[in-house]
């Protein structure tokens, strides 16, 4: 027979669910099975899975540890040692930011993504345990794409991961961000637009009207500073879609440096011969949370930016030197 005390991290969900979690090998209708006939038990009473738990609850499973160890796989995943860039941190949350090239969640079993990088981290400072890995992994909240740089926030409780998912998720949120595009931009402007996504090729395509399958986007862009033919934007999502901002503005001309998917190729040639730019141009630099329930209301309103990667400032010094 073993314990579980429901912690902090593993309250607020069904039993079901944390069973599937804590006994992940187990079918459901084994763990169905044993709860009927009370080899499951929660705070000493009969349970059915649907019941909701509290911390500090316990449950009980009459079984060998040979079928518990059997049933239970904890997969602690073994990476690279990458030093996290972190901007801001606490015992719910943490802000990185990814540098260009990094995986936000993996698209394999073979990848290694910034998920794998936090868990390791958490498990080197002594703030998680294998044993906790059961019930809950910490992972992130938003993901930006491959060879796009800038703020991922990862959950490290349950509320944490919970409420900062549903800000991304409802847009809450406010997304700033900053790129070099081709070309003269001029003023302020909110552009709009139709999208649809390719899934074979995750590929976008924007036009003006609406088109088969295609969703309305809208993207505001504010000019920075210029030199020559290129101008550094800043750039706000009103809406949130794939390869939006890097897809729309190529569509009006003005594609995003070292953007091969779809970017300018001779202008992608010439920034990777004097700036040695290896990928697009594109980084989060900034959030602005809205205002968050209880346990996360002491961060609402707050405002979190990364620092540009050094790319960017080599090309604003030349920029200055001209």
């Amino acid at each position: 027979m073993q314990s579980v005390i429901v912690s902090t991290n593993e309250a607020g969900q069904r039993l079901d669910k944390l069973l599937s979690k804590y006994l992940n090998l187990a079918g459901k209708s084994f763990l169905y099975k044993m709860m009927r006939k009370k080899n499951i038990t929660l705070n000493g009473k009969k349970c059915d899975g649907s019941e909701k738990l509290s911390q500090g609850d316990e449950i009980k499973l009459f079984l060998s540890d040979e079928t518990i160890e059997k049933f239970s796989q904890v997969k602690v995943p073994k990476v690279s040692k990458v030093k996290l860039s972190i901007i801001y941190e606490d015992e719910n949350i943490i802000l990185i930011n990814k540098p260009a090239g990094m995986l936000s969640q993996k698209a394999k079993d073979s990848d290694e993504s910034l998920v794998e990088y936090l868990i390791d981290y958490l498990l080197s400072k002594g703030e998680l345990t294998t044993e906790q890995l059961k019930s809950f992994r910490p992972s992130v909240c938003n993901r930006l794409d491959r060879n796009t740089s800038g703020l991922v926030v990862g959950g490290k409780s349950l509320a944490g991961l919970q409420i900062m998912s549903e800000v991304f998720k409802d847009r809450s949120i406010h997304k700033y961000y900053q790129c070099v595009v081709k070309g003269h931009v001029a003023g302020r402007q909110m552009i709009t637009g139709f999208l649809s996504k390719d899934e074979k090729t995750n590929q976008v395509t924007v036009r003006t009207s609406e088109f088969k399958d295609s969703v309305p986007i809208s993207t505001e862009y504010v000019p920075i500073d210029y030199y020559g033919d290129f101008t550094l934007l800043r750039v706000t999502l009103i809406t949130g879609r794939t390869h939006q901002i890097r897809a729309h503005l190529a569509s009006i001309g003005h594609p995003i440096v070292g953007d091969y998917k779809y970017g300018d190729k001779r202008v992608n040639e010439e920034a990777k011969r004097l700036y040695k730019v290896q990928s697009q141009l594109l980084h989060s630099y900034q959030l602005v949370l809205p205002k968050l329930p209880e346990p996360l209301s002491y961060l609402s309103g707050k405002e979190f930016t990364a620092p540009l990667p050094p790319v960017y400032s080599a090309i604003c010094r030349e920029w200055r030197q001209e």
